[in-house]
């Protein structure tokens, strides 16, 4: 990782490594891609006002969230496929996180198992459930998380159906994955990941390998979990999943607050606010604009977390002064990842380490429990007092 500076240095490592066709499914959002930019633009709308005289000669950035104290306030979220851009990718994010002892989310689309993330990271692993058409197998798969010691579960609830992803249109990204000669022409200039292919062809649905039969291959596990997605999701799966889940419930894709009291009134422990990093409804708000006040709805009454558009620690700091608990960055450990294994991960998370523990000091808040509000002015406010001397 010499020479990685930020998390857009993991960014052009991880596209060197792959050919277009895979690096396109991990940028790429949805119709016009208006979403992906409205995520991160939210955030140049920020300004922090700093404090200063104040002592930040000692500065704590470790959070509390469900009990369990974390080194500091970011997570990883979970991200599908990972095993494509890296063989064991998903395991290796597992590592990175129980090593910065810091959350991660396996996806429910992952290529790693519960139980492996189980015996990995007991302490440090979520889970994502996401809904089968059959409920037999969301039961079963609740049950797994808990066999494995795993202590939450978060259920993402904004994918009600595929979206409108034209970047994987154009490249042929479809299941099975079979490269065309102009993508296998394009994927021998990226050939780490070409011989990776070669080995090992499609990654396996590891969680869901169980359900497809004995012995499914690879794209038979694939085509079972097309056959199970875009299940119907209602408020009576929430409550079916809370009776069953003995340990926190998260729900992950709020963007509205009165989402957000009907899950506290259903005993959710806590929400992620997110749009599904841009990649569901591309005319949605950013995460960021719903944040304070869904955080206004409930209060401290749940745990409200963030998810969106995060590409630096000052990102994270603005997500925490308008509410947020604790926050889940996607593309970068994903980057982090795909550029140089558990070792990219680790280094995309003392990157968004450092830059908060930067924040802090510049802004005169030496410790994460003194971030509010009373930091923030936005770039609106600014434009006004300008025009007004």
């Amino acid at each position: 990782m010499n020479g990685v500076v930020n998390i857009d240095d993991l960014r052009r490592l991880a596209k060197r490594r792959l050919p277009k066709i895979a690096y396109d499914f991990i940028e790429g959002g949805t119709d016009d891609e208006v979403g992906l930019v409205t995520n991160e633009q939210a955030f140049r709308k920020a300004r922090i006002v700093p404090r200063y005289l104040v002592d930040v000669s000692v500065r704590d950035q470790t959070t509390t969230l469900f009990g369990r104290t974390y080194s500091s306030p970011i997570g990883i979220a979970p991200t599908g496929l990972a095993g494509l851009f890296r063989r064991g990718a998903d395991l290796m994010l597992a590592e990175a996180a129980r090593e910065a002892n810091v959350p991660f989310i396996m996806s429910g689309s992952s290529t790693g198992s519960i139980e492996d993330l189980g015996k990995i990271a007991p302490d440090h692993g979520w889970y994502q459930l996401y809904s089968a058409k059959d409920q037999s197998v969301s039961e079963d798969m609740i049950k797994r998380a808990a066999d494995a010691g795993l202590k939450t579960l978060v259920f993402t609830v904004d994918v009600p159906e595929g979206s409108n992803r034209e970047r994987n249109v154009r490249n042929g990204f479809g299941r099975p994955l079979k490269l065309t000669w102009k993508s296998k022409f394009e994927a021998l200039l990226h050939p780490g990941w070409m011989m990776e292919w070669l080995q090992h062809g499609t990654p396996m649905f590891d969680n869901w390998a169980k359900y497809a039969g004995a012995g499914a291959s690879a794209e038979k596990v694939a085509d079972f979990v097309a056959s199970q997605g875009r299940a119907p999701m209602t408020w009576k799966h929430v409550e079916r999943y809370r009776e069953l889940w003995k340990g926190n419930l998260v729900l992950k894709g709020i963007m509205h607050p009165d989402d957000a009291i009907r899950a506290h009134s259903l005993g959710v422990d806590g929400i992620m606010v997110s749009n599904h990093g841009a990649r569901q409804l591309d005319i949605s708000p950013s995460p960021l604009e719903v944040l304070p006040t869904i955080r206004d709805a409930v209060g401290d009454k749940m745990t409200v977390m963030f998810d969106g558009g995060i590409r630096r620690g000052m990102d994270a700091i603005v997500a925490l002064c308008l509410g947020a608990k604790f926050c889940f960055v996607g593309r970068p450990t994903l980057y982090g990842v795909t550029a140089g294994g558990t070792a990219g991960a680790t280094k995309a998370l003392q990157i968004f380490r450092r830059e908060i523990d930067l924040t802090m000091a510049q802004m005169g808040a030496p410790r994460i429990a003194d971030l509010g509000p009373q930091f923030m002015m936005w770039k609106d406010e600014e434009d006004l007092r300008r025009n007004r001397r």
